[in-house]
């Protein structure tokens, strides 16, 4: 009896183990790590020829790890499964459920936690046999994070029996397609827009904010890059129009022409949430994109004619004041010579500053037509340019100051400069005219560098021309019209003591590039700026000795001991720390106390709430920028203006590259500073201002109502 009951037992069993094989029939062997267990399963136990059906890969995650949606954010790699299936079968890309945000200090990624299945869809072949068994292989990889970042993969088998009549399947595996389906991207009839507006985005919804239930609302763009993920999402809805806005911020990858597919999550206060599938219009994608446009159009004519007139200003900009005074010991060393040779000296200067800007202009379009965001003084960001800048101003006060000279030795061995004296002094001068001059813009060079950067190649070089020709135009006037020589005063003894004076504004330009360069690289970057200058110093002298002993031994060793002093100073740079990050502080002239920093999120918050706001974009080696701060928007009468009106005020540096602050000059068709803009309350376009400032053109500006951006002269 007993051993009867044994084998009735044993059936039992058998038949519940039998029934429980059957349940599992819809899903695979799992592939298990300690942080993941995974696995491919399918929504029906058994299927049907022809029938459509879900497969998916269940991901079921230790506690805090994570694993991606299909845009991961800013680390991270989705899922990837590749199937093997039966001759006649096919199947359907991932359907990707609603992602979470995975904040990971200061960067945001997309995906899920817990468990989620990433289903697809699966096409049985008609001609599949009843009987018969219906076979999926896969294989996949996918990464899990917590602090850290695991790749995993696995090889998964899936059958399953076919029969006349499909049957679902049951247990966890329906709950957890059931949970992904809750998660699917609702399509709703929703309007939605997308502005841009230099580095900000604003996405407007409508009918979204139905009801007044939202808590929080996040915009997951399908493809990487088209915002900044980590940048906090302003949410302002309104539950009387139904109108839902976030501020968003630029990603690199953003452009006006990208789509714009993703998914609208929605946190109700009942705690659940909702996504939406969203494609927004580019409503305003012009606003991004139609200064560059305008300056496409712009005619070559006109954008030459303010390159003009913006160089021949840009003699008067204070960036411009070192090589003035170089201009000047040139023009007084000019004194009783014939036209001929002011002609050869003033054509000289012109073809420097041809050469330079040229050379510049050819860099920038090259650098350009590689995805890179810069503009008009950007070698400023570089810390070796800017060492090399106050070496070379450095060295030139030392000239001036009588401690070498330039000798023949440089121009190499088949023309000695003491056959054409001032020539290549001049040549040099142009191009130290356009070194020093980059760090500034001068009015009308704005709209014009603008044109010339979305030009084509040809008219891009020729406004580039215009503009060195209009730097060059006092001195070049010496050479078309001779009389003005005679005009200069006699040579005597002043000139050497005005040539000694001179070097003053060399040694203050080369100290203003030190402060420039610890806003730049920090501290750390003094010694090598200094020690660099020291040796320079010792070349100096070395060449001045060399040049007073004659041409004997010790002055081919006073040379070669110059040399070595120059490539020692070189050979310093290299230990140059780099630029600090875009968003460490950086001190850019005055801190005014009622400044804020610029970021396109408060921009578009405070644009959005209907707030007046002045923007201000500086940067420490814009001695311009400096003095319009100290000068004017540091005054009672500006300070007084802001309160008044209630403006905000945004500060931006771009001491350092910062792809934000150089997307928002190019969305105006600028690529120089300063910069400054004034939004009016209440929205409309804003208005820009020139580069020189002053009180009362600021207190204008705030009082006078905006009109649409324009390529015109300011």
């Amino acid at each position: 009896m007993f051993r009867r009951l044994s084998c009735c037992f044993a059936l039992l069993l058998a038949a519940g183990g039998l029934a429980g094989a059957t349940a599992q029939a819809a899903e695979s062997e799992a592939v298990r790590s300690p942080r993941a267990t995974v696995t491919l399963v399918a929504d029906h136990d058994t299927v049907a020829p022809g029938q459509r059906l879900d497969f998916g890969l269940r991901q079921r995650l230790a506690p805090h790890w994570h694993t991606y949606w299909k845009n991961p954010g800013d680390a991270g790699s989705p899922p990837q499964i590749e199937l093997q299936l039966p001759e006649g079968a096919s199947a359907g890309p991932i359907r990707w459920p609603g992602p979470e945000r995975m904040p990971v200090g200061p960067a945001q990624s997309f995906g899920y936690s817990d468990a989620i299945v990433l289903p697809f869809t699966v096409t049985v072949p008609a001609a599949a046999r009843p009987g018969t068994r219906f076979t999926v292989e896969a294989e996949a990889d996918w990464v899990v994070c917590e602090k850290e970042c695991i790749p995993e993969q696995g090889r998964f088998r899936l059958e399953l029996p076919v029969a006349t009549t499909p049957v679902p399947a049951g247990g966890e595996v329906a709950d957890s397609f059931r949970a992904a389906e809750a998660r699917m991207p609702q399509a709703p009839a929703w309007p939605a827009r997308l502005q841009a507006e230099g580095g900000a985005l604003l996405l407007e919804v409508d009918g979204a904010a139905s009801g007044g239930t939202i808590k929080d609302a996040f915009w997951f763009p399908a493809a990487w890059g088209l915002i900044d993920h980590a940048a906090v999402q302003a949410v302002s809805a309104d539950a009387r129009t139904g109108r839902l806005q976030l501020a968003l911020v630029r990603g690199q990858a953003f452009s006006p022409q990208a789509a714009l597919d993703g998914v609208l999550a929605l946190r109700r206060t009942s705690g659940t949430t909702s996504w939406y599938a969203l494609t927004p219009a580019h409503a305003a994608a012009a606003a991004a994109s139609d200064a560059p446009a305008a300056a496409a159009g712009f005619a070559a004519w006109q954008a030459a004619l303010y390159a003009f007139a913006g160089g021949l200003l840009l003699n008067l900009m204070p960036c411009v004041f070192p090589v003035l005074a170089i201009k000047a010991g040139a023009l007084a060393r000019l004194a009783g010579h014939g036209a001929r040779a002011v002609r050869r000296s003033a054509l000289a200067y012109t073809a420097g500053v041809l050469a330079a800007l040229l050379a510049l202009a050819g860099t920038l379009l090259a650098l350009r037509a590689g995805g890179a965001a810069l503009g008009w003084g950007f070698q400023f960001q570089s810390p070796p340019f800017v060492v090399l800048t106050l070496w070379l101003l450095f060295a030139t006060g030392l000239n001036l100051s009588g401690v070498f000279e330039v000798g023949a030795g440089l121009a190499g061995r088949g023309q000695s400069l003491a056959g054409r004296p001032g020539h290549a002094g001049s040549f040099f001068t142009g191009l130290l005219a356009v070194v020093v001059a980059t760090p500034c813009t001068a009015p009308f060079m704005a709209a014009a560098l603008g044109a010339a950067l979305a030009a084509p190649v040809p008219v891009a070089l020729a406004i580039f021309v215009a503009l060195g020709l209009g730097l060059a135009l006092p001195y070049l006037l010496l050479a078309l019209v001779p009389a003005l020589a005679q005009r200069l005063p006699r040579p005597g003894a002043w000139m050497q003591r005005l040539r000694e004076v001179l070097a003053f504004p060399m040694y203050a330009a080369a100290a203003w590039l030190l402060w420039v360069l610890a806003q730049l690289a920090g501290a750390d970057a003094l010694p090598v700026a200094l020690g660099g200058a020291l040796l320079i110093a010792f070349a100096g002298w070395l060449s001045g000795r060399a040049q007073s002993a004659g041409d004997g031994r010790g002055a081919r060793l006073a040379h070669g001991g110059a040399l070595a002093a120059v490539l020692a100073a070189v050979l310093l740079l290299p230990l140059l720390p780099a630029a600090t990050p875009a968003g460490a502080p950086a001190a850019a002239g005055t801190t005014e106390s009622a400044a804020e920093p610029y970021s396109a999120t408060r921009l578009a918050g405070l644009r959005a709430a209907g707030r007046p706001v002045f923007v201000n974009l500086t940067a420490a080696w814009c001695i311009t920028c400096l003095v319009n701060e100290r000068t004017t928007l540091s005054s009672d009468t500006v300070r007084a203006a802001f309160a008044a009106g209630g403006v905000a005020y945004l500060k931006g540096d771009w001491t350092r590259r910062d792809p934000a602050i150089g997307a928002y000059l190019a969305s105006f068709g600028r690529d120089g500073l300063p910069f400054y803009a004034f939004y009016p309350a209440g929205g409309g376009e804003p208005r820009l201002l020139p580069p020189v400032l002053s009180p009362a053109l600021v207190v204008e500006a705030i009082g006078k109502p905006a009109a649409a951006p324009a390529l015109v002269a300011r």
